[in-house]
């Protein structure tokens, strides 16, 4: 494994973590990351998945990672494609989406929140 592509995935892990701890209620307020919804897909015996293109940030490149969605409602009104905001929270040792929301699509090299 390259040294760059290690760096990318610890990067894309602390995020996770940061997005989770935020999210347990140790920070009053929760951090969001910003990321593409990519699909939805559900594995044998029910349990509904979701994958999201996560944006860099920091000199972090394009990842994509896999939440376990607990209820589909969150992401019901959300369409393949869409540019959201999410939280998650690592629960019975999968990373687990606890928000997420459509938001305007970041323009490249400009700001984002």
């Amino acid at each position: 494994m390259s040294h760059s592509l290690c760096r990318a995935i610890a990067a894309a892990i602390c995020i996770i973590v940061t997005s989770g701890v935020a999210a347990q209620g140790n920070d009053p307020s929760p951090v969001y990351t910003r990321a593409r919804l990519t699909s939805l897909f559900e594995e044998a015996g029910g349990k509904l998945y979701v994958r999201l293109r996560l944006l860099p940030k920091s000199k972090i490149p394009f990842t994509t990672q896999t939440f376990r969605l607990p209820d589909r409602s969150l992401v019901a009104d959300i369409p393949e494609g869409s540019s959201v905001k999410f939280t998650s929270k690592h629960i019975d040792g999968e990373n687990t989406l606890t928000s997420i929301h459509v938001v305007a699509e970041c323009k490249r090299f400009q700001p984002c929140d």
